[in-house]
């Protein structure tokens, strides 16, 4: 019984993390990453924040950079960003890790063969169940960042001491597992944020990426067909994208070669989010 026991209850774990992200992301459905979500407020608690959003684009033109729910400039004083504001074919390539199904290594079987770069934010789930792949991602050159331990709705965090160990459990799990400190980009769960979340995140030393080139790629069950996927990330890539893609998506790891291949002969070439900082300063 007691053996039973010790495998049962990581099973169980993994499952209520696999659920409580889809639910999430269910709920972030209401506002899905091509149009904009307007601001909402609540006065359930008082702990709950006032100035809460739900990251939003609106695509104006083809080829050029939609339009978020805030500016380059309004953004920068937070440390944050969701392009680069730029003519340059430059795409910044970043992945949401939720959990892992079997599809981080084609991902990451392809950026190696483009010798492209790209930015992992990682939860604590899934560093705990998949180090090797944690482990590869760092040694072949790639940014580890921080999705949060739990993948809350981080807008609903209002205490600091709340806000920081979210993040400071995923920074601990990620430095034993690779001997390093983990670089500080953060990308909040669902895109969900609030101005003062973005203020903490600052003075934690964290630079928050949003995206600027998303589709609906995260149901296992409903995985987009590779025409649809195509149509999505071929029409509305631009220059100075953030593009996020899911980690769990099988037609990510299906596709992600010869949609790297199509973007290289559209004149586009690929860089780290360090790249990005640096540009901005």
């Amino acid at each position: 019984m007691q053996s039973f026991h010790k495998y049962i209850r990581p099973l169980a774990v993994t499952l209520l993390f696999v659920l409580s992200y889809f639910a999430g992301h269910l709920a972030a459905l209401r506002f899905p990453p091509e149009t904009a979500a307007p601001s909402g407020s609540s006065s359930v608690s008082s702990a709950i924040l006032p100035a809460a959003d739900n990251w939003g684009l609106s695509f104006q033109e083809e080829g050029k950079t939609p339009v978020g729910n805030a500016t380059f400039e309004e953004l920068k004083q937070y440390d944050a960003y969701y392009a680069q504001n730029t003519e340059e074919k430059n795409i910044y390539l970043t992945f949401d890790c939720g959990y892992e199904n079997g599809n981080t290594e084609p991902i990451l079987d392809a950026l190696k063969k483009h010798k492209a770069s790209a930015t992992f934010f990682v939860v604590g789930n899934f560093i705990s169940t998949s180090p090797e792949l944690v482990k590869r991602m760092h040694k072949e050159g790639h940014t580890v960042g921080n999705h949060t331990y739990h993948h809350p709705d981080m807008s609903q965090i209002s205490t600091k001491e709340a806000f920081e160990k979210e993040l400071k459990d995923v920074e601990d799990l990620y430095k034993e597992i690779t001997g390093d400190e983990m670089t500080r980009y953060y990308r909040p769960p669902q895109g969900k944020y609030s101005t003062d979340n973005l203020q903490m995140a600052k003075d934690m030393g964290y630079h928050t990426f949003f995206w600027s080139l998303a589709y609906v790629d995260w149901y296992q069950d409903d995985q987009p067909s590779h025409e649809e996927a195509f149509d999505k990330l071929l029409g509305r890539i631009h220059p100075g994208a953030i593009v996020l893609l899911h980690s769990t998506s099988s037609t990510n790891g299906e596709i992600l070669d010869e949609l790297l291949g199509k973007w290289e002969d559209m004149g586009y070439s690929f860089h780290s989010l360090d790249e990005l900082v640096e540009k901005t300063k």
